[in-house]
C-alpha cells in the first residue's frame, strides 16, 4: 500500500491546469479584492454613515468579479454534479435577504445586509470557479496567507507604538485612518490595552488569529521548501503573541476545541508535527508576551525608539528562534517520524488515539494557568483574564442572556424574519435588563432573527451540505491528497466556531473569508453526478441571465447608494465645521433625493431645519423637518434618534399632546430606556395638572393614569434587575430619577396619596436633592424653588466638568457628564412646569382668594428656570420667562440679574435689542454691560 507523502500538493478535482490570460486577469482581480477589504473596517454591518459606503463598493465589485467570470466560463459551465448544483444554490442566500425585506424592522440595515450576503454569494461562485484550477488555487492560498500575515504585522506595529507608520501605510485607501492613526486599532477598557489590528474590536481579531495560526502550522508542515518552512514557522510566534495581546477569553477557550478537531483530520504523524511546532511557537510566545505587553503599553503612552527597537528585538529574535527549531523539526524529525510511524497509519482509528491524549494534555494546562499560580509566567492582565474563565463570568452570563431574548424575536418574526439588522433594531423591546448590545453575540441566532426559520434551514443546508460532503470525501481518502480544500477547512471551522460566541460574520471581511474557503472546500468535496443533468445550451443561457439580471441591478443601487452614502458623509464632516445652512444642506438632500429612508441623512436635516426655525421662526423649515421625518420613519420605526426629532417638531409646533402621545405610542420599543419613561412620566403629570387646571377630570385622569402604570414599569422594573445573579452586569442606568421621583410624586399628591408621594420623593431625591426630600414642608412655592435653584447648581456644574473633560480629551467623561447636566436641568425643568401649571390653576380663583394665596412664581424661580432654559440652548424660551419676571426695581439685585439674562438672551440669539431695559440695568449699574456679555459669551 502507498504511504502518503506529507507536503505534496494534490491537485481539486476537474483541475484545469493551462490557465488562459483573461482567468489569471480574474484571478489577480479577485486577489487585490481580498486584499482591499480587510483594511475597510468600515465593512461592519453598515449602522453608520462611516460603515456603509465600503459595503455598496464591495457589492459592487464583487458583483463586476462575477459578471466577469460568468462571462469567462459561460461556455463551459454546466449543472451535471453536486458541485455545480451547490454553486447554483448560492443564489438562495442573498434571495433570502431579499425575502426578509417583507417585514425588515429597519429597511436600511436590511438593504445593507442584503448587498453584504451579494458579496459573498458573489465571492463563493467566483471562487468555485477559480479554486478548480490548481495553480490558481495556490495562488490564492499564498495570497490569502500573504494578506493573514500583513494584518499580523499591522496590529504589532500599532501595538510597539509604530501607528503613524502603520496609518501611512494603509491611509492611501481607508478611511479607518483618521489624524495619521488607524483607529482603535489597539482599543481600551477595562482589562487594559488590547490588541484589535485592523477590526477595531478585540474578540473578532482573536477568531482571526486562531484561523490563521492552525494555517500558518498547516503550510508549515505542508511546504518542502526551507524559505517556505522558516517563513511559516516565523510568523507562529507573532500569530501566538498576538492572540495573547487581544485578551480575549473567548479565543483562548475556543483555541484548544478547534486544534482538537482539527486533528482529527490528520494522520499521526501530521499530528505530532502539529502538535510539536505549536509548543515550540507558544513557550516561544510565552516568554516573550509578559515583556511585550509591558513595552507596548509605555508605547502606546510615550513612544521612544530605544523602547520600541527593544520591543522589536525580542519579538524578531524569539520568531528567529522557532523559525529555526520549526524548520529543523521538519527537517530532520519529520522523515525521522515518517519512517516510524508510517505504517500505523492505515489502521483504523489511529489518529483518534493523539487528539483524545490532546484533550487531556489541554485539561492539564488549563488547570495550570487557570487554577494555579503557574499563571504567573503570564503578564498580569492575561492571568486575570483566565482566572476568570468561569460560567459566573460577567460576560457569559451575558450573552445567555442575549440568546434567550433573540428566541424572542424568533418567536415574532419566524418564517421570513425582521431583516437585516433586526437584532440592533428590535433588542431594547426585547431585552431582559437594560444591557447596550446591537450584536446578539452569535452568528447563528442574528442570522436566524434576520432571516426567519426558512432562511435559516437554507443557509444551514447550505453550510452542512458543502461540510458533509467535504468531509465524507475526505474520510474516504488513504492518500493525502485534500491539503488545498484543508487550508480552507480551517479557516470556515475556526471561525464559525468561534462565532457561536461572537459576531465574527458582522464584519464583512471575515464573511468573505468564510465563504471563500466554503468554495475552496466545495471544489473538491465528494460530488456525486446529478440524476437529471441540465446540459442545453438554453438552461445555461436562462441561468446566467438571471444571474447577470439579478446582478446588474444590485450594481445599478450599489452605484445610487454610493452616491448617497458619498453625500450623507460629507455632509456629517460639514456639520461640525460649517455654519452655512445652504452649504449643510445641499449634500443631506441629495443623499435623501436617493435614499429617503437614510436615518443619519433624515435627522441630520431635521436637526438642520429645527435649529435654523428657531432662529428665524419660518414655519417652512419646521415644515420640511417633518416630512424628512416622516418619511423615514415609516421604514424606520425602531430609530430612536428619529422618534427624538419627531418629538422636537412636535416641540417647536408647541404641540405637547402629540409630542405625548410619541412616548406613549413607543414606550414598548424601549423598555428598558429609562429617560423615555422619565419623559413620558414628566409629560403625562404636567399634561394632567394643566388638564387639572381647566377643570378637565377625564383626561386629568387619563394622563395621571399613564404616568402612575409607567412609574410602576420602573419600579417593577428596579426589582427584577435584583433577581439578576450577582456576577452579571445590569448594563445601563435604571433607577428612580429626580424627575420621575418629582412627578409621579406630584400625580400621587394630587391623587390623595400623600404619604406615597413623600416616600416616592425620598426614594429619587438623591445625587443632591437629599434635603428637599427630608423637608417638613412640601409642594409649596419656597420648596419648588430650592428645587429649581439646586437643578441649576448642580446643572451647571455638571456643565463645567463636561466642558474641563473635552478640553482634556477625555470624551467618555464629558459625555457622561452632559448626560447628568441634562437630567438636573430636565428636573428644574419639570419643576417649573409645575409652577407654571399651579399658577394657571390660580387664575381660576377669586381675587380675594388668590390673595390669600402665597404667589406660585417668585423672581428666584424666574430666575434659575431662565437660567437652565438658557444652558439648555432654548434661547427664545429663556428670554420669555426672564421678561415674565421683570419689574421695575432696578435697586434688587435678583431683578438686575434677571434683566442681564435676559438681554443676553436676546444678543446670543442675535435678535434686536430691548434698548428700554438695557438703559435702565445700565443706569442702575454701569457694570452690568460687561457682565451681559460674559454670560452671553457662555458656551454650552
Amino acid at each position: 500500500m502507498s504511504k502518503p507523502v506529507y507536503g505534496k500538493q494534490a491537485a481539486p478535482s476537474r483541475t484545469i491546469d493551462k490557465s488562459p490570460g483573461p482567468v489569471w486577469a480574474l484571478c489577480i482581480a479577485f486577489i487585490l479584492f481580498l486584499g482591499w477589504t480587510p483594511f475597510q473596517v468600515a465593512l461592519f454591518n453598515g449602522m453608520r454613515v462611516e460603515y456603509e459606503k465600503p459595503i455598496y463598493v464591495a457589492a459592487l465589485l464583487s458583483g463586476l468579479l462575477l459578471l466577469f467570470c460568468a462571462c469567462l466560463y459561460f461556455k463551459t459551465f454546466k449543472l451535471e454534479e453536486q458541485r455545480d448544483l451547490i454553486g447554483v444554490a448560492a443564489i438562495l442566500l442573498p434571495l433570502t435577504y431579499a425575502l426578509s425585506l417583507i417585514h425588515a424592522a429597519s429597511l436600511y440595515m436590511a438593504m445593507n445586509m442584503l448587498f453584504t450576503q451579494f458579496t459573498y454569494a458573489a465571492i463563493f461562485i467566483t471562487g468555485l470557479f477559480l479554486l478548480r484550477q490548481r495553480r490558481l488555487n495556490l495562488t490564492i492560498q499564498h495570497a490569502v496567507l500573504g494578506i493573514a500575515y500583513l494584518i499580523v504585522g499591522f496590529g504589532l506595529l500599532n501595538w510597539l507604538g509604530s501607528g503613524k507608520l502603520a496609518g501611512s501605510l494603509v491611509g492611501w485607501f481607508s478611511d479607518a485612518v483618521t489624524g495619521g492613526k488607524y483607529g482603535d486599532a489597539v482599543m481600551s477598557d477595562s482589562n487594559g490595552l488590547r490588541l484589535t489590528s485592523i477590526f477595531q474590536y478585540a474578540n473578532t481579531y482573536a477568531a482571526f488569529l486562531m484561523a490563521f495560526l492552525f494555517v500558518a502550522l498547516f503550510a508549515l508542515v505542508r511546504s518542502r521548501k526551507w524559505y517556505g518552512q522558516l517563513t511559516h514557522g516565523f510568523m507562529l510566534v507573532p500569530i501566538m503573541v498576538s492572540l495573547l495581546l487581544t485578551l480575549s477569553r473567548g479565543g483562548l477557550v475556543l483555541l484548544p476545541v478547534v486544534f482538537v478537531l482539527l486533528l482529527l483530520f490528520l494522520k499521526p504523524v501530521q499530528q505530532i508535527l502539529w502538535i510539536l511546532n505549536l509548543v515550540i511557537a507558544g513557550v516561544s510566545a510565552l516568554l516573550i508576551t509578559s515583556p511585550i505587553t509591558t513595552l507596548g503599553t509605555e508605547l502606546n503612552t510615550t513612544f521612544t525608539s530605544s523602547t520600541a527597537i527593544k520591543g522589536w528585538g525580542y519579538l524578531i529574535g524569539a520568531s528567529a528562534l522557532a523559525a529555526v527549531l520549526c524548520w529543523a523539526v521538519q527537517r530532520y524529525f519529520a522523515p525521522w517520524l515518517l519512517h516510524k510511524l508510517g505504517s500505523l497509519e492505515s489502521r483504523r482509528r489511529s489518529g483518534v488515539w493523539i487528539p483524545a491524549l490532546s484533550v487531556a494534555g489541554v485539561a492539564v494546562i488549563a488547570f495550570l494557568l487557570i487554577g494555579t499560580s503557574a499563571r504567573n509566567i503570564l503578564p498580569a492582565n492575561i492571568g486575570t483574564r483566565l482566572e476568570n474563565i468561569n460560567f459566573k463570568q460577567h460576560s457569559v452570563l451575558e450573552r445567555f442572556t442575549f440568546y434567550k431574548d433573540a428566541l424572542k424575536v424568533v418567536k415574532d418574526y419566524p418564517v421570513l424574519g425582521a431583516g437585516g439588522g433586526g437584532w440592533a433594531s428590535l433588542y431594547e423591546h426585547y431585552q431582559n435588563n437594560p444591557y447596550v448590545s446591537r450584536q446578539a453575540h452569535n452568528f447563528f441566532l442574528q442570522y436566524l432573527i434576520e432571516v426567519g426559520i426558512l432562511g435559516f434551514v437554507i443557509f444551514m443546508g447550505f453550510i452542512l451540505f458543502i461540510f458533509y460532503k467535504y468531509i465524507r470525501g475526505y474520510m474516504k481518502r488513504e492518500h493525502d491528497d485534500y491539503n488545498n480544500g484543508f487550508f480552507y477547512l480551517i479557516i470556515a471551522l475556526s471561525i464559525l466556531v468561534h462565532s457561536l460566541l461572537d459576531f465574527n460574520m458582522s464584519y464583512a471581511f471575515m464573511g468573505i473569508m468564510v465563504f471563500l474557503s466554503l468554495a475552496g472546500m466545495a471544489v473538491v468535496m465528494e460530488s456525486k453526478p446529478l440524476r437529471v443533468q441540465w446540459k442545453t445550451a438554453g438552461f445555461r443561457a436562462g441561468y446566467l441571465v438571471v444571474l447577470g439580471i439579478a446582478t446588474g441591478y444590485l450594481l445599478f443601487l450599489s452605484l445610487g447608494y454610493i452616491r448617497s452614502s458619498n453625500e450623507a458623509y460629507a455632509a456629517k464632516k460639514l456639520v461640525s465645521v460649517s455654519t452655512s445652512y445652504e452649504e449643510m444642506k445641499s449634500p443631506l438632500a441629495k443623499a435623501l433625493k436617493e435614499r429617503p429612508n437614510h436615518p443619519e441623512a433624515a435627522i441630520y436635516l431635521s436637526l438642520l431645519d429645527q435649529k435654523v426655525f428657531s432662529q428665524n421662526q419660518n414655519e417652512q423649515f419646521l415644515d420640511e423637518s417633518y416630512a424628512v421625518v416622516t418619511r423615514a420613519l415609516k421604514d424606520e420605526p425602531y430609530n430612536k434618534d428619529l422618534l427624538s426629532q419627531l418629538i422636537s417638531y412636535y416641540d417647536l409646533k408647541g404641540q405637547s399632546e402629540e409630542a405625548y402621545r410619541v412616548y406613549l405610542d413607543n414606550a414598548g420599543k424601549f423598555m428598558w430606556d429609562i429617560a423615555w419613561y422619565d419623559q413620558l412620566i414628566s409629560r403625562a403629570a404636567i399634561l394632567g395638572q394643566q388638564a387639572n387646571a381647566q377643570k378637565d377630570e377625564a383626561r386629568k385622569q387619563e394622563y395621571f393614569t399613564v404616568a402612575l402604570d409607567a412609574y410602576t414599569h420602573v419600579t417593577d422594573g428596579i426589582e427584577h434587575l435584583k433577581t439578576l445573579p450577582p456576577e452579571q452586569l445590569q448594563g445601563r442606568e435604571f433607577y428612580i430619577t429626580p424627575a420621575i421621583a418629582l412627578n409621579a410624586g406630584r400625580v400621587q399628591l394630587m391623587s390623595g396619596q400623600e404619604d406615597v408621594a413623600r416616600g416616592t420623593l425620598k426614594q429619587g431625591f438623591t445625587g443632591g436633592y437629599e434635603d428637599l426630600a427630608d423637608t417638613g414642608t412640601l409642594w409649596g412655592t419656597d420648596w419648588y424653588s430650592g428645587v429649581i435653584g439646586h437643578s441649576y447648581d448642580l446643572g451647571a456644574a455638571a456643565l463645567k466638568r463636561a466642558q474641563d473633560a473635552y478640553a482634556l480629551g477625555q470624551t467618555d467623561l464629558g459625555d457622561q457628564e452632559t448626560v447628568t447636566k441634562q437630567r438636573y436641568f430636565k428636573t428644574g425643568l419639570d419643576a417649573y412646569a409645575h409652577v407654571t401649571a399651579d399658577q394657571e390653576q390660580l387664575k381660576n380663583l377669586t381675587v380675594e382668594e388668590r390673595q390669600r394665596l402665597e404667589p406660585m412664581v417668585i423672581p428666584s424661580i424666574i430666575l434659575n428656570a431662565g437660567k437652565i432654559q438658557y444652558l439648555s440652548g432654548q434661547l427664545q424660551t429663556a428670554a420669555d420667562t426672564f421678561h415674565s419676571g421683570l419689574s421695575e426695581n432696578y435697586t434688587d439685585a435678583v431683578n438686575r440679574e434677571i434683566a442681564r439674562w435676559y438681554l443676553a438672551a436676546l444678543q446670543k440669539k442675535q435678535s434686536a435689542q430691548d434698548q428700554a431695559v438695557y438703559d435702565k440695568l445700565i443706569t442702575a449699574d454701569p457694570e452690568e454691560a460687561a457682565k451681559i456679555t460674559e454670560v452671553a459669551n457662555l458656551q454650552f
